[in-house]
């Protein structure tokens, strides 16, 4: 299997570390993910400024100063130069769960993969922010294992075309997992809180994102699921068209 793989905390970052030792048991990875976090900076494609392509001291690494998509991008066209199978973005030091994908540069990684129409996975890790557990405390080992052992269930099955599967993780160790479900995506709260601050000349400047304030009490959303210590599986769809509403729309035009 040839494996292309990614993420948004950056191609330092143990997570993208220790996934890529587990995926190197299945099949050859090639590894290109941003120079620095870019974590939070959703899905974009940097068209302004030159790119630089760096190869790492392992010479399966390669960063880039760009976003998450930039690096599906020159992944596919200037390292790999040949289809991938797959291509795998985490693991995310963090969920990405509800209306967080939006924002993720995890899953944006894994949509440009998806709009390219290659099969892919956004894997992360539910870390407890408020916790501050360090992170060679955090359970990477956990989401990489169980994000091998859902690539190769889902190799034998076809992806739906323009779908990404999103893989959330709870952060504890393997053996308190409680399975792997399948999960519609569910709704988080932020307080949506605004830090102002003065800088040393006497300008405002401001720290935006708030703090998070809990999810939506439903069942058999990725939030519910994961909070209970399950491993959750979303399909996200590029066509997010509310085809309810639309048809409602049709038949008012009538």
């Amino acid at each position: 299997m040839k494996i292309l793989l990614s993420n948004d905390d950056g191609v330092h970052a143990a997570g993208i570390k220790i996934l890529y030792d587990e995926l190197k048991k299945i099949g050859t990875v090639k590894v290109v993910a941003p120079l620095e976090e870019k974590s939070t900076t959703g899905h974009s494609l940097t068209l302004h400024k030159p790119l630089r392509l760096i190869q790492m001291e392992n010479k399966d690494f390669y960063g880039v100063n760009g976003s998450p998509a930039d690096c599906i991008y020159l992944g596919l066209k200037q390292v790999m130069k040949f289809q991938p199978d797959i291509i795998v973005s985490g693991i995310n030091r963090g969920a990405n769960l509800g209306q967080d994908i939006y924002y993720s540069g995890t899953v944006s990684a894994a949509r440009e993969a998806c709009i390219m129409g290659i099969p892919s996975y956004a894997v992360s890790l539910d870390v407890d922010f408020k916790s501050r557990k360090p992170e060679h405390k955090l359970h990477f080992k956990t989401a990489a294992k169980m994000a091998v052992k859902i690539i190769k269930d889902y190799q034998k099955r076809k992806f739906p075309k323009y779908t990404l599967l999103n893989i959330n993780v709870p952060d504890v160790p393997l053996s308190k997992i409680k399975g792997i479900v399948p999960a519609r995506q569910g709704f988080r709260h932020y307080n949506g809180a605004v830090v102002k601050r003065v800088d040393h000349r006497g300008k405002d400047y401001f720290w935006v994102g708030g703090q998070y304030a809990g999810f939506e009490k439903e069942q058999d959303t990725d939030c519910s699921l994961v909070d209970e210590g399950f491993v959750t599986i979303t399909p996200l769809k590029l066509d997010v068209t509310d085809m309810a509403f639309l048809e409602e729309m049709k038949r008012n035009n009538e």
